[in-house]
């Protein structure tokens, strides 16, 4: 199978460093190997499915967002939307909205488009998608948007301290 993307080598797995720290430290270092590199960026779930060659379902997105001004972070499988609504009802917030660039970064530490699930500069509240479960693996951004890895839904949810809920926007 040709792929545009390359296996990372030892030396250099492609992950931004706070992630590769943040995989050594949880006890999943061999997950640094399996890390997938692109030389073009990944930015949406799309091109990131299409560069892996797996489903869109497969892909992970890390999105913030603010519930009354406060980051948390919702993990949703790429062919789904986060239902804003649903997300406020499970956080008994007034209002939440998607989090501004700035507030991203601050918060995690990394740009939108390569925010991992887990690894962030902060502690937030992280709720993941019951949707992602359903897959025997997802790839999620390594810290930029030249990189994914592979890990298994359960795993994702155990090392990101996730509470699993139904969140996304219903499809027609």
């Amino acid at each position: 199978m040709t792929t545009a993307a390359t296996d990372a080598d030892a030396g250099d797995s492609g992950a931004h460093p706070r992630f590769a720290a943040a995989l050594e430290e949880l006890g999943l270092g061999t997950l640094a190997s399996r890390i997938r590199r692109f030389p073009d960026a990944t930015r949406t779930a799309a091109e990131a499915a299409a560069a892996v060659g797996c489903e869109l379902g497969e892909i992970c997105k890390s999105l913030i967002f603010a519930a009354d001004g406060v980051p948390v972070l919702v993990l949703m499988d790429g062919a789904s939307r986060v239902d804003l609504e649903l997300v406020r009802k499970e956080l008994g917030a007034g209002q939440v909205t998607r989090a501004r660039a700035d507030v991203v970064r601050e918060t995690t530490g990394y740009a939108i488009g390569g925010v991992p699930p887990f690894g962030h500069r902060t502690r937030t509240r992280v709720l993941a998608d019951r949707e992602l479960l359903r897959h025997d693996v997802v790839w999620a951004a390594a810290g930029n948007p030249h990189a994914v890895f592979p890990i298994a839904p359960a795993a994702l949810v155990a090392h990101a301290g996730a509470t699993v809920v139904d969140v996304r926007e219903p499809t027609a």
